[in-house]
């Protein structure tokens, strides 16, 4: 029996996605803050994609196994999704609270790789959530909801960067004390946000069939199990998405391994080794990463209607473009402010990343397999990673001259060729393609 899910209001939508906000926050200290602490604590250029590992494998064991249980969960008390959110926003807390205190470049590493398991762990039942509680003309706003509270969440996390080394001076321990401010404020909006959503959010109960099922026994090994069957049994859409995200996600670990040191050469003429002038560049970088994070946020609910209208393909491939057009164009400014005009370009292309690929896919997918699947598509997100972290460091040595601007330059190609395959996907969504 199929259950009729009720209508929400659009104040439901966003209390249900509110703890998404604490985990992008975490996720913007990632992007922007950690490759400056590795270059702190002494890393060098071609060490840094290695040192990045961590979020690519996490995410490819940890989200595909958390959504395989998680469509197997039911708990009257605690619901289907929303213990794995708050297991992983403890988790997330606790790292992000310890990362300051790193005394070597191999302990901040160690510490990402536990902080990466619990923002996968907290992430992933997210986008299941989405379209376990919303009908179907509901899921583009939760999408991109999520979407929107990506950019506030990295932009906090941003503004963090260029605010704090205003107010706290000086160095403590192995890092600048600002660090400490950045990672302590992140793991408070960590699991305040997501206990606000877990105490604002009713899950959809399971039918009478689908309880039983859920009580049969199962092996341990079921998750692994389900995630392979899955794949054997993938929407031929989703093979197209990830050829898609193979360019795409490779594109971006370039760009946020490489932005602050590609702004410290252009503008400052500086390398980590001026430590008061790269951190000037650092600040700087964290200001226009905040920056494509408003733009993301201003314009994630226009997505919608566009997506509506023109197709979410044609929206995507449109707004790779734009983005790619930025990041040709970033590493030749060296006039600080400009960087501001190339960066909303990938403002627009990271509102589209975050919540329109979901709507290309999701009708072909069946609704019992909503955790797995997601799972999967975080997969084909982390895999261009993973290959781009144990391949980049000998490409950007090799053939782009260890230089990061020539590293974002590589990045705005990749998102070229991410646009043209986009415009190849074929799905059987309702929305117009």
């Amino acid at each position: 029996m199929k259950i009729k899910k009720p209508t929400l209001s659009f104040w439901q939508i966003l209390n249900m996605n509110v703890g998404f906000f604490g985990i992008q926050y975490s996720f913007g200290l990632q992007q922007s803050a950690v490759t400056p602490i590795y270059d702190f604590l002494g890393a060098s250029p071609d060490q840094i994609p290695i040192l990045h590992l961590a979020g690519p494998v996490t995410g490819l064991l940890v989200q595909p196994i958390i959504g395989a249980l998680s469509d197997k969960t039911w708990s009257p008390k605690f619901g289907r999704r929303k213990p794995y959110f708050l297991i992983g926003a403890i988790l997330c807390s606790l790292t992000l609270f310890a990362f300051p205190f790193s005394s070597s470049l191999w302990m901040a590493a160690g510490l990402l790789w536990i902080l990466d398991v619990g923002n996968n762990t907290a992430m992933e039942p997210y986008r299941a959530l989405i379209a376990d509680n919303l009908e179907e003309k509901q899921q583009p706003l939760g999408f991109q909801m999520q979407s929107f509270f990506t950019g506030l969440g990295q932009v906090l996390a941003n503004l963090s960067l260029f605010i704090f080394p205003l107010i706290f001076i000086g160095t403590t321990g192995s890092l600048p004390t600002w660090v400490y401010a950045s990672f302590f404020l992140g793991a408070v909006c960590s699991i305040a946000t997501i206990l606000w959503s877990i105490k604002k959010t009713k899950e959809i109960p399971p039918t009478k069939e689908e309880l039983i099922k859920l009580k049969e026994k199962r092996s341990v090994l079921e998750p692994l199990i389900e995630i392979f069957s899955a794949i054997k049994d993938m929407p031929k859409v989703m093979w197209q998405l990830a050829l898609v995200y193979l360019f795409q996600w490779y594109a971006l670990f370039c760009y946020w391994q490489n932005s602050s040191k590609s702004v410290a050469l252009s503008v400052w003429k500086a390398t980590p080794d001026n430590k008061e002038l790269y951190s000037e560049a650092v600040s700087w970088t964290g200001l226009v990463n905040g920056w494509y994070n408003v733009v993301t946020f201003l314009v994630a609910f226009a997505l919608v209607g566009f997506a509506k209208k023109y197709s979410p393909k044609k929206v995507h491939a449109f707004c790779l473009i734009i983005a790619a057009i930025g990041f040709l164009a970033f590493p030749h400014i060296e006039n600080k402010n400009l960087l501001f005009f190339a960066i909303t370009g990938f403002g627009i292309g990271w509102a589209s990343m975050m919540g329109i690929p979901y709507l290309m896919v999701v009708s072909d997918i069946p609704k019992e397999r909503y955790g797995v699947y997601m799972g999967i598509i975080n997969m084909m997100i982390v895999i261009p990673m993973i290959i781009q972290t144990v391949s980049f460091g000998y490409i950007l040595k090799n053939f782009l001259g260890n230089d990061p601007r020539n590293a974002i330059t590589f990045a705005g190609v990749l998102l070229v060729l991410s646009a043209i395959f986009t415009l190849f996907i074929k799905s059987k969504n309702q929305v117009k393609q």
